[in-house]
């Protein structure tokens, strides 16, 4: 792990600005900045959409933000509205350096959502047009099989732009996927719900049982199996 990930103690990361002498309340460039002092030109922000539905891909994105071209208003696409997210996700392709990468259910089912997550963060990293000197990644893990200097921030969506950044495009690209299933399988109501466990999306599984986009390995979707 970098320098700069010791001193900045992600074991118990902190939302708390020390320069502004309050809690943070948007990610900032801090991060690329010190690491732009130290000659990396090009740093890449790193997240995931995903992890927790029982159906449909995981989806990784990585972005290089130019610093002279910063799209407004980025932040924890969680902390987002659609339409922010949707209009972020536009300036972030028109401004950035863009890599996309999923993990269908049938690699979800094969590595588990951890590691399938991960080997998407590498693909994704690995479709940028340029290499990035240092990528940021959120999350505990520097995925195994990245080939560059790389530093994990705990809640790095909340704390480093290039990561909100990535994790826009993530979302808003999964989002967009489930929709398009949402039309195909229009049984389960993956357009509502993305995926996740609702209400409504388990008593889908229990009326038709799973379709070919759900994750088997998931626990709701194999106890329904081993009902049936």
């Amino acid at each position: 792990m970098s320098r700069m990930a010791r001193r900045r103690s992600d074991s118990n990361p902190s939302l708390f600005d020390p320069v502004a002498g309050k809690p943070r309340v948007a990610p900032d460039f801090a991060f690329e900045t010190e690491l732009r002092a130290r000659g990396v030109t090009l740093v890449a922000g790193v997240d995931e959409a995903g992890r927790g539905p029982l159906a449909g891909p995981v989806v990784a994105a990585a972005v290089i933000l130019d610093p002279a071209s910063m799209p407004a208003g980025l932040n924890d696409s969680k902390k987002l509205t659609q339409r922010a997210r949707e209009r972020l996700f536009a300036e972030i392709l028109a401004t950035a350096t863009v890599g996309v990468a999923s993990a269908g259910p049938a690699e979800i089912d094969r590595l588990n959502i951890r590691r399938a997550s991960l080997a998407a963060m590498v693909r994704a990293v690995e479709a940028l047009a340029a290499a990035p000197g240092h990528c940021l990644i959120d999350g505990i893990d520097v995925p195994p099989g990245l080939r560059l200097p790389a530093t994990p921030l705990v809640a790095g969506d909340a704390r480093s732009q290039s990561i909100a950044a990535a994790s826009i495009v993530a979302k808003v690209l999964r989002d967009r996927m489930m929709v398009r299933l949402g039309a195909r399988f229009p049984a389960y109501g993956f357009e509502r719900h993305m995926g996740y466990g609702t209400k409504a999306h388990l008593d889908a599984i229990r009326a038709h049982g799973p379709c070919p986009h759900h994750r088997r390995s998931f626990a709701p979707i194999r106890n329904s199996e081993a009902a049936g």
